[in-house]
């Protein structure tokens, strides 16, 4: 049988790179899933099309996780069509690469908004509305541990994030939901390379044990695990998954 049968399980940023990864782990391991996506309706309904040729029930909804109210209809849509939600991943996020001196007041605003705020708005809609004996996985990063020039504001960002991780788990275990998040080192994906040059990349690529990049299926299988029912004994915790960088 397998791990996730029948599971709703609600996933948002994942109209591509690893968002779109964990959709298809889950959905190889039975679950339901549905594709929240901000503004590209395009690839967000390949990614839907794509899980359905592998057998997959999936839907997507949009929604800008840091408008509240667009949170809540995200929600209520996701259970409106399927009863329930079991498992929330909190994927979507912006990365904003520059040295704390010249980020401006928009480039802070804006990473705060969609990184802090809208894990915010989609915890505390499933603090009543994800199902008994359920599942939370945030998205931080590998960064937080280190020290790397340009990433200043984008690391507060995911601090916060293990912040609200930490005491929203002590928050939810009355009714069985486990809370953790996940620390992804450099990973190979279009939000990562954008802007980089490939001496950049090996440089970040030289930071961990194996010297390579992590691919999108090296984090989905984390993620997979931990929406499992095996891992209902892991809660409160910010796990690496980074090959030893930090």
């Amino acid at each position: 049988m397998n791990s996730l049968s029948n599971k709703v399980i609600l996933v948002t940023g994942a109209s591509r790179g690893i968002g779109a990864a964990v959709a298809k782990k889950l959905v190889g391991q039975g679950a339901k899933v549905i594709i929240n996506y901000a503004g590209n309706q395009a690839e967000a309904d390949q990614t839907v099309k794509e899980l359905k040729d592998m057998g997959g029930d999936a839907i997507a909804l949009k929604a800008d996780v840091s408008k509240a109210a667009e949170v809540t209809a995200l929600f209520d849509a996701a259970i409106a069509h399927y009863g329930r939600i079991d498992v929330l991943i909190n994927n979507a996020g912006i990365m904003i690469t520059k040295l704390l001196k010249d980020t401006t007041d928009e480039d802070f605003n804006r990473q705060f908004e969609v990184n802090v705020r809208g894990t915010f708005n989609t915890l505390r809609e499933a603090a009543t509305k994800l199902a008994n004996g359920g599942t939370i996985i945030n998205t931080s990063t590998t960064l937080t541990r280190a020290m790397i020039p340009t990433y200043a504001t984008y690391v507060a960002t995911k601090g916060a994030v293990e912040q609200l991780t930490r005491v929203f788990a002590k928050e939810m275990g009355a009714r069985g939901i486990t809370v953790n998040a996940v620390l992804p080192g450099p990973t190979n994906t279009e939000l990562f390379i954008k802007g980089k040059t490939q001496e950049m990349i090996d440089r970040l690529a030289s930071l961990n044990a194996f010297n390579r990049l992590g691919e999108v299926d090296d984090i989905a299988k984390v993620i997979v695990f931990l929406a499992s029912d095996d891992a209902k004994w892991i809660s409160g915790q910010t796990i690496g998954i980074n090959g030893a960088m930090a």
